[in-house]
């Protein structure tokens, strides 16, 4: 059955103030670090209500694009404000929790398994994968490759094959909440601690602690801005 009659979307006035915005970065060749309008000073320029403006800067805080700093304006995070569509942003927020709840259960178990049954060589990759990690915060980047590598070492060193099974099965969707989570400010590096911290009770034989730690450390992956986010009509 054809759709051409599907119903029209109607574009938020908000989203409208993102492509303005976005458009406005790039012709005046703003980088990372400068500051972007107040949101009254858009507002008259723009023509709309403050609160359209407001909507549209949590819009790119929520996606790491931009800081907004309590008493001291907007900054960018990022050279661009090459956002995602906002109706991507609400799908990914619909499915985030059921995504970080699976994590927590299957990560937790798995970390537990690995400080029983890790092998020297499965503790040299873990720790192969957090010296990455370290490398690419260093650089200035999210660590986002070092995390995932970390994470896969301590699923192969839980040496389970029904669990890597399910842990493949949603690879897709872990990637998104590291990134989602990798992009909150200051969190690579505390990301990288309790990495150590997983690392540390894995190393030491401790399933206990080690489960206490990934479970600490996914509870973080969960407190991201997308989550507080409520998109509006």
């Amino acid at each position: 059955m054809s759709d051409a009659l599907r119903p029209m979307s109607r574009t938020r006035l908000y989203e409208q103030v993102l492509a303005r915005l976005r458009a406005y970065v790039s012709d005046n060749g703003l980088r990372a670090g400068d500051r972007l309008p107040a949101e009254r000073d858009l507002a008259a320029r723009l023509g709309v209500s403050r609160a359209s403006v407001k909507q549209a800067i949590v819009v790119l805080e929520v996606q790491g694009l931009v800081e907004a700093r309590h008493g001291g304006g907007t900054y960018l995070v990022r050279d661009s404000l090459d956002a995602e569509p906002v109706e991507e942003l609400v799908e990914r927020r619909q499915r985030l929790p059921d995504v970080l709840d699976a994590r927590e259960a299957l990560e937790t178990k798995l970390a537990e398994l690995a400080a029983l049954r890790r092998t020297d060589e499965d503790v040299r990759t873990l720790e192969d994968a957090l010296a990455h990690m370290a490398s690419e915060i260093a650089s200035g980047g999210e660590g986002a490759e070092g995390d995932r590598r970390f994470h896969a070492a301590v699923t192969a060193a839980a040496h389970s094959a029904l669990l890597a099974q399910f842990m493949r099965s949603i690879a897709e969707q872990i990637t998104e909440s590291r990134t989602e989570s990798l992009r909150q400010p200051g969190r690579p590096r505390g990301s990288l601690e309790q990495h150590h911290r997983i690392l540390d009770a894995i190393k030491a034989g401790e399933p206990r602690a080690a489960a206490t730690a990934m479970r600490r450390h996914l509870r973080t992956v969960a407190k991201v801005r997308l989550l507080t986010w409520m998109p509006q009509d």
